[in-house]
């Protein structure tokens, strides 16, 4: 019943230029914008297992794989407008993990109106405001993930209002519990919120929270995020992302609470020496000492330095990434041949091209 609910929804949106005048039809017609990607990747884990692989999307070793076929559709009239946004392939599987059969193609699908120059609405499913990367992999300068992003929030479905007032920008929304597209007799929502703050061209800070009740145990959870760009020159750029998790589980005693912590910080420098070759370095450093989330596999918690450097080779609409990472954890968390280490590393090329 979902799945033919959200078809009917899609097949409505592609029908609204048919509700306006003839005239008007043929005008919006030529803001119909189609774009897309598709990517694959070959990786191998230098401890010969994947399972050390705790990231979103690249669970592989020593396997040429495909990644995801995304297809992007947006269109305006006037003040309103529509973006239905589709991925096909492991990593769209992996980004809708709450949905199945033709759900788990939806990354965002959501209609749009523009109340005025610096008030606008949304309602529908879109990629989450936290962190600095997404799940497009033509949109990150790393073709593998972070751990902030991995074990964070993927997308919201609800509605939300954004304002923009001179420099700051205000977002405020309510959702369904982070990447669930449908909670059918579930009256739990999650409240989204977003400052924003350009003081120049070339400096921004996007300030970002997430709260609400799980579905599964009505605890608490509530997650603050914060990015920071900059731009020094035409040529080099950086980033700054720190987010901090805060889950709250109910004791014996129903007057008192126990938080429960994961959080991590990275930072981003990103060199183009040309406008064919771009370097980044991604230093992250994750916290997972409860067991929270990236760590469930190990007997116990840890804390991980990962560094990532990847160049991206452009030829014209295709890209070519060569990727190594280089992990050290606190404790023996990864696999290896003869047992566990507290490191491990991997190597990947990636291939995307865009349209």
């Amino acid at each position: 019943m979902t799945n033919k609910l959200i078809a009917l929804t899609f097949i409505l949106l592609i029908s609204i230029p048919s509700l306006f005048a003839q005239d008007s039809t043929k005008e919006a017609s030529k803001t119909l914008k189609i774009s897309g990607f598709v990517d694959m990747y070959y990786r191998t884990d230098f401890g010969q297992n994947a399972a050390n692989n705790r990231t979103s999307f690249t669970n592989a070793h020593n396997s040429f794989e495909l990644g995801m076929a995304s297809l992007k559709l947006e269109h305006n009239i006037g003040k309103v407008g529509f973006v239905a946004d589709l991925g096909f392939g492991k990593r769209a599987q992996e980004f809708s993990y709450n949905d199945a059969g033709i759900t788990q193609a939806i990354k965002q699908l959501y209609v749009t109106y523009a109340a005025n120059d610096w008030l606008k609405f949304t309602a529908g499913s879109w990629g989450t405001h936290l962190g600095y990367e997404v799940v497009d992999a033509i949109i990150n300068r790393n073709y593998s993930m972070s751990y902030m992003f991995s074990w964070g929030p993927f997308f919201h479905t609800g509605v939300k209002a954004e304002a923009t007032y001179g420099k700051s920008g205000f977002m405020l929304g309510l959702a369904n519990q982070t990447d669930y597209k449908t909670v059918s007799g579930e009256n739990k929502k999650y409240l989204i919120a977003q400052y924003t703050f350009t003081p120049s061209d070339n400096v921004k800070f996007y300030l970002n929270y997430v709260g609400g009740k799980r579905i599964s145990d009505s605890a608490k959870s509530k997650q603050f995020d914060l990015v920071i760009t900059g731009k020094i020159s035409d040529k080099f750029n950086i980033a700054f992302n720190g987010t901090v998790n805060n889950t709250f589980t109910q004791a014996k005693n129903k007057y008192t609470t126990t938080a429960l912590t994961w959080w991590g910080s990275a930072l981003y420098l990103n060199y183009d020496p040309s406008d064919k070759v771009g370097i980044t370095l991604r230093t992250e450093y994750f916290s997972d000492k409860k067991q929270l989330v990236a760590m469930s596999l190990a007997p116990y918690g840890a804390t991980i330095l990962a560094n990532t450097l990847s160049i991206n080779l452009k030829a014209g609409p295709l890209t070519f990434i060569p990727e190594i990472r280089l992990e050290s954890a606190s404790k023996n968390v990864f696999v290896t041949k003869t047992g566990t280490s507290n490191s491990t590393g991997s190597a990947l090329v990636a291939a995307i091209y865009k349209f």
